[in-house]
């Protein structure tokens, strides 16, 4: 959110009361988000440093920077450089219980250090960008280590107004896509970022900005966050239980935001299809049940599931295409139809959120997109109305030591709106020459 001022009296004698409150308001702000509590598990400024050097790479040895892609196995990257099968299944067993090298992820980068024969002689995988994992060969074996960047986190604050999505609003602030997915990730038990949103809807957003040599490389966590839906108040504060790296999001209040199933098993896609009883098939051409919710998205784009539970089935099925469904607790199951690709595989346990397929365009469908469905107790049930139970609230013995913490946050959140207050409230004090425009995040 930015001000903007024009002022139009110089002579105004309240020009000095004006500029005393903006400083002490902008003084505020900085004040409070520089006395952030901090947990040792967790500071928003501490660094990490690898307890053993960066060994430097020698000129004479040649390297090679490989861009992992989707579906791209530790084979595909070492094949090249004369690795045979039996080899890679060596380095992988020999390295497992430093890293898992099947775990590698699309984006990430993997290097190749050969010396002037061709040898391998060292190898490179960026876990994150605050670690990466070394891999060298010493006496017939396979040797690694982790190796933790010098990362430093800062602390960031901006609020905005939605004018179409959570996106572009961030975006607006200056900062990247990535934190307004975040956002809708913390709310996403609450609020359906597609159907639920509104023109005027308003956010405020406490972040962590990763910082490696000055460089921004990415987030840390959000603090806390704010959002106005349609005249209501949503609030999220996150807190690390003490004595443990284990943490979660509570309202003020301790409740938590978790429920059994999110709202949605997309980010941001567009709703074609509703729940209905008597719907007109496109492709039948006859009017008949629709028991799930259909949302348009893009061949590729990530499907998560919604609750924790089992995977049942993986496969085809008839007019549904590619489909998997998976077994919850309290007798609940949900399908996700249409897929291009699987994430996961019969009888594998999935989490909340975790990505188990790829929106596609299989079975009997017109263009690109996801029928999810839910059942309970074997009966159809309509995932947009129905009221899921929230999840366990906060122990009442932490509640006290959370809300001192939180309370910090919700100062931060009031920074703004002091310095706007002492905007408007100098401009009922002033001439009839002066002018203040409150923008959202232009």
């Amino acid at each position: 959110m930015k001000v903007y001022i024009k002022i139009r009296d110089k002579k105004d004698p309240s020009g000095l009361l004006f500029i005393t409150i903006l400083i002490a308001a902008m003084l505020i702000i900085f004040f409070i988000l520089s006395f952030l509590p901090k947990d040792r598990s967790d500071s928003v400024s501490e660094q990490f440093v690898s307890d053993k050097p960066v060994i430097p790479v020698e000129p004479e040895y040649q390297k090679y920077i490989l861009h992992i892609e989707r579906g791209t196995t530790l084979t595909d990257l070492l094949s090249p450089f004369d690795f045979s099968p039996a080899e890679i299944y060596k380095l992988r067993q020999d390295v497992k219980p430093v890293y898992d090298l099947a775990r590698i992820k699309a984006g990430h980068e993997f290097r190749v250090y050969t010396a002037a024969d061709g040898r391998v002689i060292r190898l490179e995988y960026d876990i994150d960008v605050e670690s990466f994992v070394r891999i060298e060969r010493k006496d017939g074996l396979y040797v690694a280590e982790i190796i933790k960047l010098a990362v430093e986190l800062r602390t960031g604050l901006i609020w905005g107004i939605i004018e179409d999505n959570p996106i572009n609003a961030v975006q607006k602030t200056g900062e990247k896509q990535l934190l307004a997915i975040k956002l809708s990730e913390i709310f996403a038990w609450d609020i359906d970022f597609h159907t639920d949103l509104r023109k005027g809807d308003t956010f405020k957003i406490l972040f962590e900005k990763k910082f490696l040599d000055q460089e921004f490389k990415g987030y840390g966590h959000i603090l806390a966050a704010e959002f106005m839906n349609q005249g209501k108040l949503f609030q999220a504060f996150r807190y690390t239980y003490p004595g443990t790296q284990k943490w979660d999001y509570f309202r003020f209040d301790g409740a938590s935001l978790k429920r059994e199933f999110l709202k949605s098993p997309i980010s941001f896609a567009r709703i074609t299809s509703r729940f209905s009883y008597s719907r007109y098939h496109p492709i039948r051409k006859v009017f008949r049940p629709h028991m799930g919710v259909d949302y348009a998205a893009r061949v590729g784009t990530p499907v998560q599931t919604t609750a924790d539970g089992t995977v049942i089935f993986t496969g085809r099925n008839g007019a549904a295409g590619r489909m998997i469904k998976i077994r919850h607790k309290n007798r609940y199951e949900s399908m996700y139809l249409h897929l291009s690709q699987y994430a996961v595989k019969t009888n594998e346990k999935v989490r909340q959120g975790q990505v188990i397929g790829y929106v596609g365009n299989s079975g009997e469908s017109t263009g690109p997109h996801l029928d999810y469905r839910i059942k309970k107790n074997g009966r159809f049930i309509n995932p947009l109305s129905y009221r899921f139970k929230p999840v366990q609230p906060l122990n009442k013995k932490l509640i006290a030591d959370f809300q001192n913490k939180a309370e910090y946050f919700r100062l931060c959140f009031d920074g703004p709106l002091i310095l706007a207050r002492s905007f408007f409230y100098h401009t009922s004090l002033g001439s009839r020459s002066e002018e203040s425009v409150l923008a959202g995040s232009d």
